[in-house]
């Protein structure tokens, strides 16, 4: 037979979340705290209520304790968290701002040089595809075309370009 479920002090806290969970992860964490004090369900009964594995539910009724006792801080949303990410989107908006402030103002973005710069700001090393992904999520783009030859010629390349419109037959 299975013991009993502990918890019965943080039954109000579980009851005034399931009233305001905002998410599905806070209402699954309050129904496991909830369910077995309330109607008596076992972990694997509750399990298979909200619809997780025992031990996801176990973790949840533990996190929710703790939580409410002050040991733990609560999870971040979805939202809030980007994996792996180096800082906050309202940091690097802040770095590209001291970074880029010559840019503003008519300057050309070279990237390689830009990432020592950015990397001190922000005191962690990046891979040079990492800060064009910044600069792409804060809106920059490349707005230079890319390098031509020295050597190269813009009249000839204009009198090679066919045009098509003109040289087509009318009927």
């Amino acid at each position: 037979m299975a013991r009993k479920a502990s918890g019965s002090d943080q039954l109000e806290a579980a009851k005034e979340l399931l009233k305001k969970a905002k998410t599905a992860e806070e209402l699954r964490a309050a129904q496991a705290m909830a369910l077995p004090l309330m109607l008596g369900l076992s972990l694997e009964q509750t399990a298979m209520v909200i619809g997780r594995s025992v031990g996801a539910t176990c973790t949840m009724r533990t996190r929710f304790v703790r939580v409410l006792g002050g040991e733990k801080q609560a999870t971040r949303s979805k939202r809030e968290m980007r994996n792996r990410a180096k800082a906050s989107l309202e940091r690097e908006a802040q770095i590209l701002d001291e970074v880029l402030s010559e840019a503003k103002t008519g300057g050309v973005v070279i990237v390689p040089p830009l990432k020592p710069a950015i990397e001190a700001k922000l005191g962690k090393t990046l891979a040079l595809s990492t800060v064009y992904q910044m600069l792409s999520r804060h809106g920059w783009r490349k707005l230079v075309p890319d390098k031509s030859h020295p050597k190269a010629d813009p009249a000839a390349r204009e009198a090679w370009k066919k045009n098509f419109p003109n040289a087509w037959p009318k009927k």
